[in-house]
């Protein structure tokens, strides 16, 4: 699933998000959320269609926008 970059969201929250919903550790995090902050997006997650479905759905819920798709 992408993440994608907004002008909005604080990038602390981001990581914060990150490491909540997909148990990332602090670097690998950080390393997402500056790709989607320098490059417009990331694929932050690969998973079977249901559970991505989910994923997008929570990440909705913490104010990020999300797609399925490939990056």
């Amino acid at each position: 699933m992408l993440v994608w970059n907004d002008p909005i969201t604080l990038m602390s929250y981001v990581v914060l998000v990150f490491r909540r919903l997909f148990g990332y550790d602090f670097d690998t995090a950080t390393r997402l959320m500056l790709q989607v902050h320098h490059e417009g997006k990331a694929v932050v997650a690969t998973q079977p269609r249901e559970q991505a479905e989910v994923s997008v759905s929570r990440l909705h819920g913490f104010g990020l926008q999300a797609t399925m798709g490939r990056g």
